[in-house]
């Protein structure tokens, strides 16, 4: 008996949908596949025909997902990556032992390096392969099997495996406070230099936010210092350049050695502030589930475990 038709969209435009949908940008999605924003625009108007649903929303030179976009995007992209990954195993371009973990610099730098010698001992039969960035994961173009970076930056369609907490207070030099921890009050922080995070977009607490989340947003700040790299601005305020927001999982072991402290004892929880993701077709391999497994273990002995 004939098997029915199989009622696939027109293929050629699954790949440019698949890449505006990873990338959440057509602009970004034209450079990774080398064509025009307007070619990637027409081929997902002609997947959008063909399914009869908006993808994208069209706004002020920008696109967003729906939620039929989003939902199909992960389907896609789970067939495409399954599909590679088979490819690049039968071309012989990755071993069953490695395994490619994409990670925030500055949690990679404070938080994961003190502790991949662990997973090295425990995995000695597995190759782990580091690949860091200040910038999304939207916006690594490399292949990976894991992702860490902190929550509400651009993740695109890849699988979300886990979540972590966190928590978030201002941190200075002891030579900078010239007291002891905690000697500080809130209300004090205006005559204070404050160094700040800035990224576009926006997807970063900054002091304004935390003010605000402590009960305290009517203060005025001054303007401060600007940085566009979190572990440049921790490195600041180990020199004693002024107070910045740190993260305790990358400010920890700064606190520990004397280098850094906490100059008011307020605090900010965060109960989803780190979030793993795989990318689609990855958690398939064993390689990449011991991964996830060290990663979670270790996460919720340092913190507070989803």
């Amino acid at each position: 008996m004939d098997s029915p038709t199989r009622p696939l969209p027109p293929l050629a435009t699954l790949r440019p949908f698949e890449a505006a949908a990873r990338l959440e940008s057509f602009t970004r999605a034209a450079a990774e596949l080398h064509l025009t924003q307007a070619a990637i625009s027409r081929q997902i108007r002609l997947l959008e025909e063909d399914l009869g649903v908006t993808l994208f929303e069209r706004r002020h030179r920008r696109v967003f997902l729906t939620r039929e976009g989003r939902e199909f995007g992960r389907t896609v992209s789970q067939a495409l990556d399954s599909i590679a990954t088979d490819a690049r195993v039968l071309r012989g371009d990755i071993r069953d032992t490695q395994v490619v973990l994409f990670c925030q610099l500055c949690e990679a730098f404070y938080w994961l390096m003190p502790r991949l010698d662990d997973f090295n001992r425990r995995h000695p039969e597995l190759d782990i392969k580091l690949a860091t960035s200040t910038r999304p994961i939207t916006e690594f173009g490399e292949p990976f099997d894991v992702a860490l970076q902190t929550s509400g930056r651009p993740s695109g369609t890849h699988q979300l495996a886990l979540t972590a907490a966190d928590e978030i207070f201002p941190v200075c030099s002891p030579a900078y406070l010239e007291g002891p921890a905690g000697s500080l009050h809130l209300d004090d922080l205006p005559d204070h230099r404050l160094l700040h995070y800035r990224v576009e977009p926006a997807d970063w607490l900054e002091w304004p936010d935390w003010l605000r989340a402590v009960g305290c947003g009517d203060l005025v700040l001054g303007k401060g210092v600007d940085f566009d790299s979190y572990p440049l601005l921790l490195q600041a305020a180990v020199a004693g350049q002024g107070i910045a927001l740190g993260w305790r999982r990358t400010t920890q072991h700064l606190i520990d050695s004397g280098e850094l402290v906490r100059p008011v004892v307020e605090s900010l929880p965060q109960k989803d502030a780190i979030a793993i993701y795989t990318r689609r077709g990855a958690s398939r391999r064993a390689a990449t589930r011991a991964l996830l497994a060290w990663l979670g273990e270790r996460l919720a002995e340092d913190g507070f475990p989803r």
